[in-house]
């Protein structure tokens, strides 16, 4: 078979005759020849296969810059450009999944009057916390990277990863600390709207990427940076949670243990997907690489971080009088079943105990990873004069 006009080339690789204009003047694919005279352009068969592989990526919506790569790709190492493909959907329906978070926020505001953050208001009682937060190496890591808090207005755990993950977290921590101190969400000089506070978070998190990407930034060269990020703002009578990452947030009711976030990685997007069991993901030779995070460095495919990016999850949680709450790191999680931790949790008499015995059981089962856990327990009310 001869070459093909642009027209019965559209026709069979269901492109339009602009979109192919468009991928030609991009270098995305280029004609097999273009006739001298009339400059019109004419494809050979053999490039059918690669536009329509452009033409069933395009209908994913992924980029086309990212399209290129994977057509590229796909000519020397198939197996590689699926994992591409793969990466590519599972970060596609973690940001649906967090934009459906925020649109159940949305519809639930805008049909319920927006109830005012602040633990002066005459609705809502303000309630104290307990708490505690303890960071170990762990047996195997030579250095910590995780970082942990706890202080009466948050609790933060981050697990940095790369070159220097510790510095990233704990300047992530750091600008979260500096929302608290400023009093946003207590009712400092008047109540504050639930929205507001929200916004507020998102700043900061902005605000936390900034400074990751500085770290990053920083040295001889630009190098792959980033870290986990869950930590839960005390409002007094609400947490405001902020999560991105596998870092956990667990919350401990009625002796049912609950863990409200869920996780950013590949292997989860998998189990979501049912096309793996949570059983096989425990297992998973990926378990670890995260779909989003909060990154400063050039990505690509290995570490912890696996140019993991995107947006955190920020939404309030209604706290009780009774209430525990645990934060942890991977080093917990992925290492002692769920059941061993909500027998500690529900156990411990405080959380100083809660955090020594969960870090205690992270290094009894091989303790392979840096691990961190803060604990806060919801009390009630001081009782008025």
């Amino acid at each position: 078979m001869g070459l093909l006009t642009i027209g019965a080339f559209a026709k069979a690789s269901r492109l339009s005759p602009k979109a192919l204009r468009l991928y030609d003047e991009l270098g995305l694919l280029a004609p097999a020849r273009v006739d001298p005279v009339t400059g019109y352009r004419l494809y050979a068969p053999e490039q059918l296969e690669r536009a329509r592989l452009v033409a069933w990526l395009r209908r994913l919506g992924m980029p086309l810059a990212r399209i290129g790569e994977v057509c590229d790709l796909c000519e020397s190492d198939a197996d590689a450009a699926a994992r591409e493909v793969r990466a590519f959907w599972a970060r596609a329906e973690a940001e649906t999944a967090a934009r459906r978070d925020l649109a159940a926020f949305l519809i639930d505001h805008l049909s319920w009057k927006d109830p005012v953050m602040s633990p002066t208001s005459s609705a809502v009682e303000p309630l104290g916390i307990r708490y505690a937060a303890l960071s170990d190496t762990g047996l195997v890591r030579e250095s910590n990277q995780d970082t942990a808090y706890a202080g009466p207005r948050l609790l933060a755990v981050a697990d940095g990863f790369g070159a220097a993950g510790a510095p990233a977290g704990e300047a992530a921590v750091q600008v979260l600390k500096r929302l608290g101190a400023e009093g946003v969400g207590a009712g400092v000089g008047g109540a504050v709207p639930a929205g507001d506070l929200l916004n507020a978070l998102e700043d900061a998190v902005e605000q936390a990427g900034r400074a990751v990407r500085d770290i990053a930034g920083a040295g001889p060269a630009p190098h792959e940076v980033g870290t986990t990020l869950t930590a839960m703002l005390w409002t007094g009578s609400r947490l405001a949670l902020v999560h991105i990452g596998d870092s956990r947030a667990y919350l401990l009711r009625d002796g049912e243990l609950f863990q409200i976030t869920h996780d950013h990685t590949l292997v989860q997007s998998m189990v979501d997907e049912g096309r793996l069991s949570p059983e096989e993901a425990t297992s998973h030779p990926q378990r670890s690489l995260l779909l989003r995070a909060l990154t400063g460095g050039t990505g690509g495919a290995g570490g912890a971080g696996g140019g993991a990016g995107g947006a955190a999850d920020i939404r309030l949680h209604d706290a009780r009088p009774g209430d525990r709450y645990l934060l942890c790191s991977d080093g917990l999680s992925s290492v002692v079943p769920t059941e061993d931790v909500r027998q500690v949790v529900t156990a411990a008499r405080d959380p100083e105990q809660a955090v020594r015995e969960l870090i205690a059981l992270a290094n009894g089962a091989g303790g392979p990873d840096n691990v961190s856990c803060v604990v806060a327990d919801v009390l009630a009310p001081e009782p008025g004069p």
